[in-house]
C-alpha cells in the first residue's frame, strides 16, 4: 500500500509538475498577446473586431489559466490527502506490528502454559499409578494380615487343645 501511495504521489507530482509548466506558458502566452495586443495598437488603429478578438484570446487564456489553477490546487489537495493517508498507514503498520509483537509474546506463554500443563497431567498420572499401587499394597497386606490372623487363632487353639490334653 505504501509502495502504491508513492506511486501515486510520484505521479501527481508529475502532473502537478506539468500542469504548473502548462499554466506559465499559458501565462507567457497571454502575457505575449497582451503585448502583441500593446504593440498592434500602438503601430495602427485596430478595427473594434479585431480587438474583441484580442479580447476574447485575451480572455480565454485566462480562463484557461483558472483553470489551470484550480486543477492544480484539486491536485495539492490530493497530494496532501495521500500524505495523511500514508502517514495513516504507517501508524497503523507500527500498531500492526507492536501487536504482531505482543502476541508472539502471548503465543511463548500459551506454550509454555501447555508445556506446564503437560507436566502437571503427567504427575498427576504417576500420583494415580503410585495411589493405585499402594490400595494394591493395602489389599495384599490385609489379605496377609488376615491370613496370620487365622493362622494365629488355628495355632492359639491347637495349643490350647494340647494343653488341655496334656
Amino acid at each position: 500500500d505504501r509502495d502504491t501511495d508513492k506511486k501515486r504521489i510520484e505521479e501527481l507530482l508529475e502532473e502537478n509538475m506539468v500542469l504548473e509548466i502548462a499554466q506559465k506558458q499559458s501565462m507567457n502566452e497571454s502575457a505575449h498577446l497582451g503585448w502583441e495586443l500593446e504593440q498592434l495598437s500602438k503601430s495602427t488603429d485596430l478595427a473594434d473586431s479585431e480587438k474583441s478578438f484580442v479580447f476574447e484570446l485575451n480572455e480565454c487564456a485566462s480562463s484557461r489559466i483558472l483553470k489551470l489553477e484550480k486543477d492544480n490546487q484539486s491536485l495539492q489537495n490530493t497530494i496532501q490527502e495521500l500524505r495523511d493517508a500514508s502517514l495513516t498507514s504507517r501508524e497503523s503498520n507500527l500498531k500492526f506490528v507492536e501487536l504482531e509483537k505482543e502476541n508472539q509474546q502471548l503465543s511463548k506463554k500459551i506454550e509454555k502454559l501447555q508445556n506446564q500443563i503437560e507436566k502437571e497431567k503427567q504427575s498427576n498420572q504417576d500420583l494415580e499409578t503410585l495411589s493405585e499401587e499402594l490400595i494394591k499394597d493395602k489389599e495384599h497386606l490385609q489379605v496377609v494380615m488376615e491370613t496370620l490372623k487365622a493362622d494365629k487363632d488355628r495355632q492359639i487353639k491347637d495349643l490350647k487343645q494340647e494343653n488341655d490334653h496334656l
